[in-house]
């Protein structure tokens, strides 16, 4: 954070600043005193507003709903009906109720999150909040302990409203005894049945509606505990020190906030299982002994002897969870690198080596699954033998205490009924130990993510008040906690308002120089002080995904005519032409839709809008021409520029705009060698004079124009056609994420069962037909047996057919078991089936998808489909499938039972059944809707938290981290009110269905008294039983059906990738014969190509040919269309017109990888994978180590890897940021050598490397490449002068070609632009001819 006396002395010189930079007080920066009262940023810099304020206006209608309507959920029938008649919109949901805000939540957690860590810490007194992370922790703080402080009043309203359910659940079984008897003493009078029967009806009634509330603010609690967390979360990111990102790369963080915080939500409803089996079990066994004695000791004797096998399980479901949250660590981890390396991938053709390491990691994955299937069948065999074993050793055991001891019908299915209850606490407990287990995985790994070390203030003091912009003084800084200093004893004073110059060669430590002033390296030793505001601009442009224009104010409001000036100056007035919605035109992820040097320039704009004290630039001119690069020197940085009056210090390997700084530092091995003014350096005739000499610098031709006035200018930002704020429908290039609308298509499900395997399919189907006969079996062999011991009198006789009768009991019982064993098995095996083919599918689809996909749709998205939506497909899917196939012949053969013994139930089962399936059909249409937006606006969350772990440091740099947070919670927001829409609408069904369903016992309970002493009383006890059992079934069969159809959505959505247009196929059967280019001769006939066929062609009727083995350099002003003719000869575009050939190959007539593998580029962007050294070297294994040392050592990196302690084996953090800029594009260099072909493509591959390194790399591509065919792209002129030809483009067509020689000659486009790059013209000429 920066200081309010550095804020002080940014706004006294804004206005000075505006005056001398614009020539007008009109066009002041903002947070001047031009902003009006009341801004946002009328305060200081730094100080923002919330984005969205909770709107009291717009929140949820149940907040002015009456306690009826509530209670029933009726408030939300509009949004129900609205969902039937159209598909929903994020716009037509309900707004969250207030407490449920992100706003409101965050705070409160965060509060109590404090209190712990203080706690935790060595510290007795308390500090500030911002060091209260930072200070050294004796203790791993926990999440439980806040989480329990936020919540607590929350979770125990929900245990109070737990137990009355749980006690209500117990007295329909206490009624229908008491019916059962009125039937087996027919002179009691009628209305005593009628009585019960409205009783019954009163009790399921109030049973549903406190259940609904339960389940209600259970899940909205859950929804508040993954808010809170995930906030906290994203906060630890924006805060985390270099070593904790080095060990927390941004695909295991991702994963954190996704699987991981998924899984501790979960925690709220486990817990509440855990206490609440327990008292349901108690409260059935207090029933079980009023109707059957002691006996109920020898069931309870069963209990515990099942419930160490039970934490067995639990024990080995929880070495089994962190076995697979490694995995998934790994495969996310590895998944984020390939798709923000893809364009890597696709050159060097390395997909399949990729996609083999990412399969080899989901076998694991599935092994872990296997075995938890496993476990889970001897689970589900546990759970179904339990009841069935309590209830026979309890009946067996009744009868030996007391020969005369008789099953009455009354005492068998009130028994039935409370084992019937039993069942659900039973199978509770095991899955909550599970989950619990679980959850202590992820909970352990949240603790370890928040208890890392975070970004240390006193790395530089921010409240400095001298004279200087910064001082070092004996500072030495290093990335990591332990290790040597990467920077040495620096002692260094920059006075305010001065341009300095930091230069060196790669790897000297000029990037980490900035890194220290900003407080991202770790001080070891020294003072470091810093003062006033700062502005930071990357090596490596870092653009968010968002529009062009909101790039730039990033957060400020908008002061037109300094926005516009800011522009002109960053010359991006020519890019504003080409894109296709001006300034509103909306950038892609990692700036993906925009050139290089369109993303340095976006990034130095964003610096020069935001009117710092202090600009620290690094490197901004070596990714762009040289014409343009001039430009933002003379306009921007230098003695003239807009920022003359900051202090500023610019990293270069530009010597030529030496001369026209105020200090010149030059760094060796992380010191500082040499320091002082231009000529000072000069005079020493030390390591500096010999550079200048040796590569030129120094003052430019004064004489020469300024080339600022070849830039293109005007008087506006946009064209008369395209006015500030005008919108274009190209503007936004990326894609939001398509939600589906319709009912779910069968397809969907069949594609899942197709997966899963039909004989396993049938298996499963046979396996639960199967129980559920046997289960039903079970009931009616009681009710026969409890209807004929009335009629015995003879005691032998009675001893005899109980012995037989019991052993009947148990055989069906084990049957059960034992199917319900083999059902559990065959559907382990089947959805593992399912889970490996289908993420196979997705991985084999997304690899095959054109590059211009992944410029055009958030990597988030992609991730999204193997977190969340994998994780419903292996987990969540085949468990709904297995419930509903279980609840529907549940139901079947309830409405039998209950037609069998009651005849006249049919009369009432067909108009309730007919209201039970119109309740759910006008139900779906709204709950499918909400799911998919829910699932779309998950995306967003993912995405941002990507992008700004990406730029954490110029968020920090800026001191932006209030707004980023801020955006956070409106992202979680927004898919919160889809959970809170998805929660309600549940309660709306259930409420709706239960009463269905209660009407079903009201009717079962009504005939049974109409029947008086007509049925017995064994047939009344299985009808109500059933019932009782049937408003549950049903319930449950109903939601079964909504989730299986809402869930697979996310099958939907890991297929979409199948149907979606992928790029040629790799392979051809016309393949190129081997050693195919063996001359490297290159011919464009008539070529044209175009990104995508709503845009205007970028390379128009382009025609030459290359000689063998020729080097051709490619030049052009930005936008000319150089990347894009390197882009075709990879087919990363494909033509629109013309062909390629290739030593006599059209190249579209091969397969991309015969056509990518035979040739060789070293791209502009250097890409590096996290692993080690030698894998980013080779990932397919296929060289020598003595093959790599000969490569590193021809790229001047050898010295550099010798130092290394694991050498070839140092392990290179994700992005390869423990490398500079330079070394990484050696790195790059290094590959291409290692993969000899006779064509090369440079596509500037020497930008961010010294003068001196890059005299080295030419040298060394001369020599090793001498025999091959070289394109070269480059800004520097001096590495393509010595080519043999020059091809010049200018707005996608081949202006001039020649030798460089005569092309200068001629004085075109070549000749300018060697004139603007300060090369002296005679002597190349004559050099050249």
């Amino acid at each position: 954070m920066q200081s309010s006396s550095g804020g002080a002395a940014a706004a006294k010189r804004k206005t000075s600043v505006a005056e001398a930079a614009l020539g007008t007080t009109g066009a002041e920066p903002p947070g001047s005193a031009g902003d009006m009262p009341g801004d946002s940023w009328a305060n200081k810099r730094g100080s923002y507003e919330r984005l969205r304020p909770f709107n009291q206006k717009k929140c949820s209608p149940e907040e002015s709903a009456s306690f009826l309507s509530k209670i029933t959920y009726s408030w939300y029938s509009r949004f129900i009906t609205l969902g039937y008649k159209k598909p929903l919109e994020r716009e037509d949901l309900s707004e969250l109720i207030e407490s449920v805000s992100s706003y409101i939540v965050c705070p409160e957690f965060e509060k109590h999150w404090r209190k712990e860590v203080f706690k935790k810490s060595k510290d007795v007194k308390a500090p500030a909040y911002e060091d209260v992370t930072k200070k050294p922790i004796s203790q791993k703080p926990s999440l439980l302990s806040p989480l329990w402080q936020t919540f607590k009043f929350l979770l125990i309203k929900v245990a109070i409203l737990k137990v009355a359910t749980d006690f209500l659940a117990f007295l329909s079984p206490q009624i229908m005894k008491e019916m059962i008897l009125l039937c087996e003493h027919s002179s009691a009078p009628l209305w005593n049945g009628y009585g019960y029967a409205v009783a019954l009806l009163l009790v399921v009634v109030m049973q549903t509606l406190i259940q609904q509330a339960y389940q209600r603010l259970n899940l909205l609690t859950v929804g508040k505990i993954r808010t809170a967390v995930t906030g906290l979360v994203y906060k630890k990111g924006l805060n985390l020190s270099s070593s904790s990102r080095k060990k927390y790369t941004t695909g295991e963080t991702v994963n954190l906030m996704t699987s991981d915080i998924q899984q501790l939500t979960e925690l709220a409803v486990n817990l509440n299982l855990l206490w609440s089996a327990p008292f349901q079990i108690l409260l059935a066994i207090t029933f079980l002994w009023q109707e059957l004695g002691p006996s109920v000791l020898a069931g309870v004797s069963v209990l515990l002897l099942v419930l160490p096998a039970n934490a067995f399980f639990a024990a080995k479901v929880k070495q089994l969870q962190k076995s697979q949250m490694k995995s998934k660590d790994q495969q996310i981890k590895l998944l984020s690198e390939i798709l923000h390396g893809i364009k890597i991938l696709k050159l060097y053709t390395w997909e399949p080596s990729y996609q083999k390491k990412i399969v080899d990691i989901r076998e694991r994955e599935i092994d872990v699954l296997k075995s938890s299937g496993y476990l889970t069948t001897f689970s589900m065999l546990t759970l179904t033998c339990i009841p069935f074993l309590v209830s026979l050793t309890t009946f067996g055991v009744y009868f030996l205490l007391d020969e005369e001891n008789v099953l009455t019908a009354a005492k068998v299915f009130t028994s039935i009924s409370l084992f019937n209850i039993l069942r659900l606490p039973l199978f509770d407990l095991p899955t909550a130990i599970s989950g619990i287990a679980q959850t202590k995985v992820s909970l352990v790994r949240l603790d370890d993510f928040l208890s890392s070390e975070d970004l240390n203030p006193q790395n530089i003091h921010t409240d400095y008040s001298g004279d200087h912009a910064f001082r070092f003084v004996n500072a030495s800084f290093r990335w990591e906690k332990i290790g040597a200093p990467t920077l040495n004893k620096l002692n260094l004073e920059i006075p305010e308002g001065s341009l300095v110059a930091v230069v060196g060669q790669v790897g000297a430590g000029k990037s980490s120089l900035l890194s220290a002033v900003l407080g991202e390296m770790e001080k070891t030793g020294g003072t470091a002080q810093r003062k006033g505001s700062v502005a930071y601009v990357s090596q490596q442009a870092w653009i968010q995904n968002t529009t062009l224009r909101e790039n730039i104010l990033f957060g400020l409001e908008l002061n037109k005519l300094y926005y516009e000036k800011v522009l002109e100056a960053c010359a991006l007035l020519p890019d504003l032409e080409q894109l296709p919605a001006g300034d509103e035109t909306e950038i892609g992820e990692r700036g993906v839709n925009i050139s290089g040097g369109q993303k340095q320039r976006v990034s130095l704009a964003r610096a020069v809008y935001s009117s710092a004290d202090l600009y620290l630039l690094d490197d901004p001119l070596s990714a762009v021409d040289v014409h343009v690069g001039k430009h933002l020197f003379e306009k921007v940085i230098g003695p003239s520029g807009l920022l003359k009056n900051k202090t500023r210090i610019l990293v270069t390997h530009n010597l030529a705009i030496l001369s026209q700084t105020d200090i010149v530092v030059m760094m060796e091995d992380g010191r500082i060698t040499e320091m002082g003014s231009y000529k000072d350096l000069l005079s020493r005739r030390a390591n500096f004079a010999e550079l200048i000499q040796t590569f030129g610098g120094g003052k430019e031709d004064e004489e020469r124009p300024s080339v600022s006035s070849k830039i293109k200018t005007r008087d506006h930002i946009v064209p008369k056609k395209r006015q500030l704020g005008e919108k274009d429908r190209n503007a936004f290039l990326m894609k939001k994420e398509k939600v589906a609308t319709g009912s779910m298509r069968m397809s969907i499900v069949l594609k899942y069962l197709q997966a899963f395997g039909w004989s396993w399919v049938w298996l499963t189907v046979a396996a639960y037909i199967g129980q559920n006969v046997v289960a039903i079996g079970q009931n009616l062999w009681l009710s026969t047996w409890t209807t004929e011991a009335k009629e015995i009198k003879d005691y032998t006789e009675w001893k005899h057919l109980r012995n037989y009768k019991l052993s009947i009991y148990g055989l069906l019982g084990f049957l059960q078991g034992l199917l319900v064993c083999c059902g559990a098995y065959v559907l382990t095996r089947g959805s593992l089936s399912a889970s490996r083919s289908l993420h196979h599918q997705l991985l084999d689809s997304v690899l095959h998808l054109p590059l211009q996909y992944f410029e055009t749709n958030p990597v988030g998205q992609i991730i999204n489909r193997f977190t969340k939506d994998m994780f419903i497909v292996d987990i969540r899917f085949h468990y709904y499938l297995r419930t509903w196939l279980n609840c529907t012949l549940d139901v079947v053969g309830t409405i039998l039972v209950i037609v069998y013994t009651s005849p006249l139930f049919i009369l009432g089962v067909i108009p309730l059944g007919y209201l039970y399936f119109t309740v759910q059909r006008y139900y779906i249409a709204s709950s499918r809707q909400i799911r998919r937006l829910s699932g779309a606006t998950q995306t967003p969350i993912i995405s941002h938290f990507s992008e700004t772990l990406v730029g954490v440091s110029t968020i920090r740099a800026f001191g932006h981290q209030e707004r980023f947070l801020n955006q956070n919670k409106d992202v979680v927001n927004e898919n919160m009110v889809c959970f809170y829409n998805n929660v309600i609408s549940n309660r709306w069904l259930a409420v709706r269905l239960e009463f269905l369903g209660n009407l079903m016992v009201f009717l079962a309970a009504l005939l049974a008294v109409f029947a008086g002493s007509k049925v017995d009383s064994a047939t009344v006890g299985l009808s109500i039983t059933y019932a009782l059992n049937i408003t549950q079934s049903l319930n449950f069969w109903v939601r079964k059906a909504c989730e299986i159809e809402t869930n697979a959505i996310a099958i939907e959505r890991v297929c979409e990738y199948e149907k979606t247009d992928k790029e040629a196929p790799w392979i051809l059967s016309n393949r190129p014969p081997v050693g195919w280019p063996k001359e490297g001769i290159i011919q464009f006939v008539n070529f044209q190509a175009r990104y995508r066929p709503d845009l205007d062609l970028a390379l128009q009727d382009v025609t030459f040919q290359s000689c063998k083995e020729e080097k051709i350099g490619i030049i052009g002003r930005t936008g000319a269309g150089k990347s894009t003719l390197t882009n075709s000869l990879f087919r990363i575009i494909e033509r629109a017109g013309g062909k390629i050939i290739i030593d006599g190959i059209d190249i579209s007539t091969i397969g991309l990888h015969d056509l990518r593998g035979n040739l060789n580029i070293i791209p502009q962007d250097p890409v590096l994978f996290s692993g080690t050294l030698r894998s980013n070297l080779d990932p397919l294994g296929r060289y020598s180590d003595l093959e790599l040392w000969d490569a590193l050592e021809l790229c001047d990196l050898k010295n550099f890897v010798q130092s290394l302690p694991k050498k070839l084996l140092h392990e290179i953090s994700e992005g390869g940021e423990n490398l500079s800029m330079g070394q990484r594009q050696l790195v790059c260099l290094a590959r291409a050598l290692l993969r000899k072909t006779k064509v090369l493509i440079l596509d500037e591959a020497t930008a961010s490397v010294d003068m001196e390194t890059d005299n080295q790399v030419q040298s060394t591509i001369r020599s090793e490449f001498h025999n091959c065919t070289v394109l070269t792209i480059a800004h520097r002129l001096h590495s393509i002068l010595d080519s043999d030809r020059v091809l010049v483009l200018n707005s996608g067509r081949i202006a001039e070609f020649d030798t460089p020689a005569r092309l200068l000659q001629q004085k075109g486009i070549f000749y300018e632009m060697v004139s603007e790059a300060g090369i002296p013209q005679e002597a190349d000429t004559q050099s050249l001819i």
